[in-house]
């Protein structure tokens, strides 16, 4: 099989191929053309740490940010301007994939600054601000699934804003995350927004999960504790769809879908491979489903591509095993309640982070222009 095979039966499964990584040198060389054209991308997540790396790894955007010194621009100010900018360049790019699946794919996503996480009107008012400033209907707004950040997804839905719902890590949370968009379309609806015009996923992380909950295994030790190692992602990640098939056969979500309404779909987000001892491809092949997202590193597209196997839904019809998964987990010792609980405060903690180091290379590098 070829590399276009094995990508292709991937999307002919109903995935589609996201790319989880975004820069300016990208967009220029044409490496983010070619993926769209011949590795069948048709979508990019974006996040801090992504623009971070990007900003301190070449030099695509000294040109800019010497105009933007010479304007006496501020450092928050160089930083969203270089965002917007490359995510308005990737939308426009993204534009005839947006156009030919009738809106479904061609998106391009762009997270608020993740210092607001934990304030929810400061979420809304940076999520209306980023969508008029991009300008692009086929953006995506990240706002993450903190308890603050729920009633911020349902206020920029009910706006008309289409929003990419990010770190979420638990079937809980997952379940607050739809009813917050079931919400925010009953109300966009209110306010007269033509629903088949909002879009939505809902990212729900992968191998972060499997990372926690291994570490927590090997300090328990025991052979039963061990024999878990790499199987919590997934499982999880099958409860998570499980949840999704029971609220979107609801009453509440037929009668959004009556008037125009486009499901959430669920977003396998954090699926390259952290430990190298598990299969490059595993948060790909085993998370098969029709109707999701799985964004991936390039690392993990092309390993997909080169060796990766399609067989089949491998998601639907799974719960009772995954349910038996965390079972085992919780006899072991694991407090998975406190596993998600870290996870989502280390999340939004290294998306702060990387948020940090962007603003610093900024104005280190707008010092050097100046």
């Amino acid at each position: 099989m070829s590399i276009h095979e094995r990508l292709d039966a991937l999307s002919a499964a109903g995935v589609s191929v996201w790319l989880d990584d975004l820069s300016r040198e990208r967009l220029r060389n044409g490496s983010l053309r070619e993926l769209i054209a011949e590795w069948r991308v048709v979508g990019v997540t974006t996040n801090p740490t992504i623009f971070a790396t990007a900003l301190a790894g070449g030099e695509a955007y000294a040109g800019q940010i010497r105009e933007l010194a010479a304007r006496g621009a501020a450092v928050t100010d160089v930083v969203r301007e270089i965002t917007v900018a490359d995510v308005q360049q990737a939308c426009d790019l993204f534009r005839g994939t947006w156009e030919a699946t009738d809106g479904t794919d061609g998106r391009v996503s762009l997270e608020v600054d993740p210092g607001l996480a934990r304030d929810t009107e400061a979420t809304v008012a940076e999520a209306l601000e980023l969508w008029k400033a991009v300008d692009r209907p086929n953006l995506l707004v990240k706002i993450p699934a903190t308890e603050p950040g729920l009633p911020a997804i349902t206020r920029a839905l009910a706006e008309g804003v289409s929003v990419n719902v990010t770190l979420i890590f638990s079937v809980e949370r997952y379940r607050a995350v739809m009813a917050a968009f079931l919400a925010g379309l009953e109300q966009a609806a209110a306010n007269g927004h033509p629903l088949s015009q909002i879009a939505s996923v809902a990212s729900f992380f992968v191998s972060r999960v499997d990372t926690e909950i291994d570490k927590r295994l090997e300090a328990i030790g025991t052979e039963a504790a061990l024999a878990l190692r790499g199987r919590a992602g997934v499982a999880n990640s099958r409860l998570a769809y499980a949840a999704y098939q029971e609220v979107f056969a609801g009453e509440r979500w037929t009668a959004l879908q009556a008037q125009g309404a486009r499901v959430q779909r669920p977003l396998w987000a954090s699926t390259g491979v952290k430990n190298p001892a598990y299969p490059d491809t595993l948060y790909v092949t085993e998370l098969v489903v029709a109707g999701t997202v799985n964004t991936m590193p390039e690392h993990t597209l092309r390993a997909f591509a080169e060796h990766g196997q399609v067989h089949g839904d491998r998601v639907t019809g799974t719960a009772d095993e995954a349910r038996q998964v965390f079972a085992e987990l919780e006899r072991v010792g694991v407090d998975l309640p406190d596993v998600f609980a870290v996870l989502e405060h280390e999340g939004v903690q290294k998306f702060d982070a990387s948020w940090d180091e962007l603003a610093t290379t900024v104005r280190r590098q707008l010092d050097a222009a100046r």
